[in-house]
């Protein structure tokens, strides 16, 4: 290898969580089923399925009005299928123009067992799903055939400030006397997925491959 690699944060639960909840999202579609409604429908274990109901009620998914070129997403997973219960919904607007993505708004509702520290919870989550919209939707490493060019900030696509957005809400279930789960790095994998499922929402467009940036997206909704 003429270039060094390393592990992203959050190892493989970010893309596998991304893969899985994208599909099945398209499974729902195809099915003809509300997201949420269809995962309820393949859940048993009631913490998820709590995690599940808290998050689309608190967006407000039952009555989600629709307007051109936003969409909404859901997606959920147990980090490692053994630490912290994350699900999420979020709504997007995209122009298709120009294929500029904005996470408008985030609700999360999250488990890890007794909440010691509430707030803590909350920022580990807050920080996560602000970390991975920044990933799915900007980061990439760019390279020639001998070396990395983007070796600074200037040159590294990421998120600014003008994309953070507008709101993050998290709540939290406290389960007390139940074991800590651990909450670090629950929210990435959920939130890559609740991205490409409001996207396919918004514009009608299905796409598997990360980034979401504008110049793939553009191609794509202008093909």
């Amino acid at each position: 290898m003429p270039l060094r690699v390393s592990a992203l944060r959050s190892l493989g639960a970010y893309m596998n969580v991304f893969s899985i909840e994208s599909f099945v999202d398209e499974l729902a579609r195809a099915a003809r089923a509300d997201p949420v409604a269809f995962r309820l429908r393949h859940l048993e274990d009631p913490r998820a399925r709590d995690v599940v109901q808290l998050a689309a009620e608190r967006f407000g998914w039952a009555g989600y009005a629709r307007q051109p070129g936003r969409g909404r997403g859901f997606a959920f997973a147990r980090y490692k299928n053994l630490a912290a219960y994350v699900a999420l919904a979020m709504e997007v607007d995209v122009e298709r123009e120009t294929g500029d993505l904005r996470v408008r708004r985030v609700v999360a509702a999250v488990d890890s067992g007794e909440a010691v520290n509430p707030d803590g919870i909350r920022n580990q989550i807050e920080g996560g799903i602000v970390q991975s919209i920044s990933w799915t939707t900007l980061e990439a490493v760019t390279f020639g055939d001998t070396r990395i060019t983007s070796r600074d900030w200037s040159g590294y696509p990421i998120l600014r400030f003008s994309h953070v957005p507008q709101s993050v809400d998290v709540h939290v279930i406290d389960r007390p006397g139940q074991p800590f789960l651990g909450a670090g790095e629950a929210a990435q994998g959920p939130t890559a997925a609740a991205v490409a499922n409001a996207l396919a929402d918004a514009v009608g467009v299905r796409v598997r491959e990360l980034p979401l940036n504008a110049t793939r997206l553009r191609a794509l909704l202008m093909a």
